[in-house]
């Protein structure tokens, strides 16, 4: 039986229905990582579990970190289902061969099979295995990257301070063999780190708000096929994320203070860009708040710009609205109807 907005959740994971348990992830997740893991669902699927979303309430610690916990389970059970391993090749020989020719035959592949030290890590994309591992003394950096892919080892390398860069290639060039105990208590210690960091998460409650800070992240088309998807079932929902919601218009709710310091942080090239396709109210709520100079050279950078794409629109905007929020996160903005009803200070 489906789960009515807002009931009491189960004590345990394994009382959860599948949109419930990807509802209760996606809080988990945090609304950037969320968002992106929307964009990868169906249509229907997306509009069934931003529901939910809405209509979570509040989510125990215990309950949440037991179901990030099943899904990075899943996870790495299907990555070896898919990949193959030493003890599925290890059935499959003692079901078509005798038992004695089947333990020659795993002897002989099993050096060439052998797990790979930090293999765990190996599937990560380089930016966030550098955010995984970058904190690390530099002699731990350096046993992972002689470990890794050259060309892996060499994002993650580019990607440290430079002081930082100095000390691991030292270690790396004067790195001699290590002892293989060494090298597991090493693994194991990243390995544990990285599990409670996907298990860990603080108690969080869903509903309105978080669907609309998601979709505050999602891409324009991901957010127009959610909205309408969910309009045709539930337009008092709609209307409540969207008077959540902030995009590049309501920059129109902050008061002049707060679009000067806004304007701080924003190049004209990427300004005249996003004003390409602004209303005539916003455009002008800009440029006076600027110098009549500055405007001018504005307003002649959009007149000679020419065609551009309305992606690369959308995405100088959605920068600006980046900008934006975490100026309001930091409480140098204040958007109307976010704060209260006072006046808008900066």
């Amino acid at each position: 039986m489906p789960r009515k907005p807002h009931d009491k959740l189960p004590a345990t994971a394994a009382e959860l229905d599948g949109v419930t348990k990807a509802a209760v992830l996606l809080l988990a997740l945090g609304p950037e990582d969320a968002s992106m893991l929307l964009k990868q669902l169906a249509p229907e699927t997306v509009e069934s579990v931003t529901r939910e979303v809405a209509g979570l309430g509040r989510v125990p610690s215990q309950l949440s970190a037991a179901v990030v916990e099943e899904f990075y389970s899943h996870t790495i059970a299907t990555q070896y289902a898919n990949e193959g391993n030493l003890e599925y090749a290890k059935q499959i020989l003692s079901q078509s061969l005798d038992g004695q020719t089947a333990d020659r035959v795993l002897q002989q592949i099993q050096t060439q099979v052998q797990k790979k030290p930090f293999s765990f890590l190996q599937r990560a994309d380089g930016e966030n295995l550098l955010t995984f591992i970058q904190d690390e003394h530099p002699q731990t950096i350096a046993l992972i990257l002689c470990h890794l892919p050259h060309h892996k080892s060499s994002e993650i390398l580019v990607g440290l301070p430079m002081q930082k860069q100095i000390e691991v290639i030292k270690r790396v060039a004067n790195m001699e063999q290590t002892n293989p105990d060494v090298i597991r208590e090493v693994e194991r210690g990243l390995e544990s780190r990285l599990s409670n960091m996907l298990t860990q998460s603080m108690e969080k409650a869903g509903g309105v708000p978080t669907v609309a800070e998601i979709l505050n992240l999602a891409d324009r088309a991901t957010e127009k096929t959610i909205m309408e998807g969910l309009e045709a079932e539930d337009p008092d929902l709609v209307e409540q994320i969207r008077r959540l919601m902030f995009v590049f218009e309501d920059i129109l709710l902050v008061n002049d203070k707060g679009i000067q310091a806004v304007l701080k942080e924003v190049d004209n090239d990427e300004l005249a860009l996003a004003l390409k396709t602004a209303s005539q109210e916003l455009q002008a709520k800009i440029f006076a708040n600027m110098s009549e100079r500055a405007a001018q050279l504005i307003k002649e950078d959009m007149q000679y710009m020419g065609p551009v794409r309305v992606s690369d629109v959308e995405s100088a905007q959605q920068r600006i609205v980046d900008v934006v929020r975490r100026l309001e996160e930091a409480g140098e903005v204040m958007i109307q109807g976010r704060g209260g009803d006072a006046e808008l200070v900066v």
